[in-house]
């Protein structure tokens, strides 16, 4: 299978991760507060990555470079930001007008890409980013359209959600994949700590019975190996092979698969709005993937052909 494809599709189990956990992670920041619960998943992602890392590795030092440790930081700043202004602007706007607005990553990236990295913007990309905005608007925007105050800081949530894609693009070729993840999940972690001290009850997580809760427990296990260290590292690492646009296409099917899941799990019910919504973010990934200028080269060159042997 080819490696940029055999990349996509890691990428897509990623999101559909990601999406499958929406619920899991919902049930838990009932009994812990959304940032204490990021510091706790991101510490226990490190923490696993790390202990994996001393196993395969014994000369931490020539690893740890300060150029490697100073990516990390700038790109888990940009991740704990995401996660940070999402947060705190749920509290102010809907679940739905927040999900829309994430997603406008999709749009950021090629833009980002374009402006900081100088890669080119191919138009079906273009087409597949519109045709997944659209989508994302019919799956997850049922309010009016006025912004407020959370409109605004989510809207900070995708820029920074973008930014990382964008960074872990740029730096993801220059150093190995395992410690570059330690790093940004470290500093999501020590941010998200610092950021619950301030503003959240995070007394709660110094109560045993907080994580003996079903809830907690499970949401903090399956999110913290699965949706965190697994899911940062295989990013880190398959960014080698492919574009940021094509990730952040990929990821704009995280809402789909948390429709989907709901639907399975809570008997949450999709209108026909948003089933449609579903569809044309699947068309427009699959637009992106597509190698649609090296087919309409292929064409006219076989039209070129034959115009010339019947000369």
């Amino acid at each position: 299978m080819n490696k940029s494809y055999a990349a996509d599709l890691t990428l897509f189990a990623i999101a559909f991760v990601w999406g499958a956990t929406f619920v899991i992670v919902q049930n838990a920041i009932a009994f812990l507060d959304p940032n204490m619960f990021n510091a706790v998943r991101f510490a226990i992602a490190a923490f696993f990555l790390t202990v994996v890392l001393l196993i395969v590795s014994r000369n931490l030092r020539s690893i740890f470079s300060w150029k490697l440790v100073a990516a990390g930081v700038f790109i888990g700043f940009w991740l704990f930001g995401g996660y940070a202004l999402q947060t705190v602007g749920l509290l102010y706007t809907s679940p739905s007008k927040a999900g829309f607005i994430t997603g406008l990553s999709v749009v950021l990236v090629p833009l980002f890409s374009y402006l900081i990295l100088r890669d080119a913007i191919k138009w079906p990309a273009v087409v597949g980013v519109v045709l997944a905005v659209g989508g994302l608007y019919l799956l997850a925007f049922t309010g009016t359209l006025s912004l407020n105050l959370g409109d605004l800081l989510v809207f900070g949530c995708a820029v920074c959600f973008a930014l990382q894609i964008v960074f872990t693009g740029k730096y993801a070729p220059h150093y190995e994949a395992l410690p570059l993840a330690i790093v940004q999940l470290w500093v999501v972690s020590v941010l998200s700590l610092l950021y619950a001290l301030f503003f959240e009850n995070w007394q709660q997580a110094l109560v045993l019975e907080t994580y003996l809760h079903a809830d907690v427990f499970w949401g903090l296990l399956i999110t913290s190996i699965f949706a965190t260290a697994f899911a940062f590292l295989a990013q880190t690492a398959l960014q080698k092979k492919t574009s940021a646009t094509r990730v952040a296409l990929i990821f704009a099917l995280e809402p789909v698969f948390a429709a989907l899941t709901a639907y399975l799990w809570i008997d949450e019910v999709l209108t026909a709005k948003q089933l449609l919504g579903c569809v044309l973010i699947f068309s427009g990934m699959i637009l992106a993937e597509l190698p649609i200028s090296t087919w309409l080269a292929s064409w006219k060159r076989a039209k070129l052909a034959r115009s010339q042997s019947k000369q």
